[in-house]
């Protein structure tokens, strides 16, 4: 007789005792939760044994696929030889070094600092307190606020709900903080703007600067930016608009931070966005793809000015009980090595983005289809009902009924508001692309039967 549970008593229990993140409870209950049971390269297999095309990388995550082999071995081997220790007491292990170490080596020219936490929400808490205790440092305590823009995605905590420029995050939970501000983000379709993208993108400039006179740069400590705003809906940047908003921030004395929790190691066919647009940014925040998914981890690298401002004050007092986590360190310096060693960054650049751009790009006629956005090996098609986009009623759902007739048809994507997003791993093949997308045309060909 099986010792595994049915799949029906793990619902149950689900049910009973596990509360999800970003979940409709009563809905996904309704159904019955999906239960994951393996994964291989880009294909994961459900509780009925269906093989599913993971075309979002776990959760924008899992870069070189599943059931990597290095990774595996490098996370038994450190799990056997030392399977934790801080990186307090004026300690640490040789993972997180070698992986600070990596880093620095693909960064931009100034970035070359790192602290580590355990995700990107942690990430990007870690950059708040350390850029006011930079300015407090630098004799300007009233430089506090922060800048974010509409439909940016920077975490859940307090102060990175406070950020996320998404009301489902903050407006349930009374939020945001005093000192967060809201910028508009260069989403002309997603703000109904009569304006094309690179026009919008100008004014969102303009609104900033607008923003910035209006409290004054003397109070604005930061800018929180993804190069490619992710979870918000897929929204690359028009040309020119980050140059622009880079040239604008530094000119006020406004620390830019690239959030490229979702954007680093190789999605765009660069180790960081960063590079692609030149953005040289104070800041980098970065998890997801450190690891590809397999541990958690979160870094918050830092120019060298900030760390060494930060270093003349002493103590510093903060830091997480699995800062520097060797295993998900030795996760992570096996997953990078392993992205370098295949090629993934150029690999995805020359070959695997531009086919899924032009997959994409071909679904942009379905007439289901009222905006397709993406760069790369990402990717994000708005949906419009048959009555077309005045049709469109609250609340948002045709992306999430998208999702799942996309499931029912072999694929994973991910359903936000009225829009799927797709963002595979790294590894995809042409042949899997091909399958991917013939999935998502059947689903959406479903949406409107």
């Amino acid at each position: 007789m099986s010792t595994h549970p049915s799949v029906d008593a793990l619902r149950d229990l689900d049910r009973l005792h596990h509360i999800h993140p970003f979940t409709n409870h009563p809905d996904m209950h309704g159904s019955g939760t999906h239960i994951i049971k393996s994964g291989d390269g880009c294909f994961l297999v459900d509780q009925n044994n269906r093989r599913l095309l993971d075309g979002l990388a776990g959760l924008w995550c899992v870069n070189v696929g599943y059931n990597c082999a290095e990774i595996v071995k490098a996370v038994t081997r450190q799990m056997e030889e030392l399977p934790y220790y801080p990186s307090f007491f004026n300690s640490t292990t040789e993972p997180p070094i070698r992986v600070a170490e990596f880093l620095a080596k693909k960064s931009p020219a100034r970035t070359k600092r790192t602290f580590f936490s355990n995700s990107g929400s942690e990430a990007n808490e870690s950059a708040l307190k350390i850029i006011r205790a930079y300015h407090k440092l630098r004799g300007q305590p009233g430089k506090f606020k922060i800048l974010s823009r509409s439909f940016s995605y920077h975490g859940v905590t307090l102060a990175t709900s406070s950020m996320t420029g998404l009301p489902t995050v903050y407006e349930p939970f009374g939020l945001p903080l005093p000192g967060f501000i809201h910028v508009p983000g260069p989403h002309a379709y997603g703000h109904n703007s009569p304006l094309d993208p690179e026009a919008f993108g100008k004014w969102c400039i303009e609104d900033t600067a607008r923003t910035i006179r209006e409290h004054g740069a003397g109070t604005i400590a930061a800018m929180f930016v993804e190069p490619v705003q992710g979870a918000g809906g897929v929204i690359p940047p028009p040309p020119g608009y980050l140059a622009e908003l880079r040239e604008l921030l530094r000119k006020n004395d406004i620390l830019f931070v690239a959030d490229e929790v979702i954007t680093a190691f190789g999605r765009l066919g660069d180790w960081f966005a960063s590079n692609l647009w030149n953005l040289d940014p104070d800041i980098i925040t970065l998890a997801k793809g450190i690891t590809s998914g397999y541990l958690p981890l979160g870094a918050t690298m830092v120019s060298d000015e900030i760390a060494e401002t930060i270093h003349s004050a002493g103590y510093f007092a903060h830091g997480y009980t699995y800062s520097g986590h060797p295993t998900s360190a030795a996760a992570a310096l096996a997953n990078l090595e392993t992205i370098e060693k295949l090629g993934l960054v150029e690999r995805v650049r020359n070959d695997a983005g531009p086919y899924f751009q032009e997959k994409l790009k071909e679904l942009s006629a379905h007439p289901a289809v009222g905006e397709m956005r993406g760069t790369m090996l990402i990717g994000a098609l708005d949906l419009v009902p048959r009555g077309g986009r005045s049709a469109i009623t609250t609340p948002n759902t045709l992306g999430l009924k998208a999702a799942a007739l996309i499931r029912e048809e072999g694929a994973i994507v991910r359903g936000i508001r009225d829009l799927i997003a797709v963002a595979p791993p790294l590894i995809i093949t042409r042949a899997e692309t091909d399958h991917l997308f013939d999935c998502i045309r059947r689903g959406l060909d479903k949406l409107w039967d």
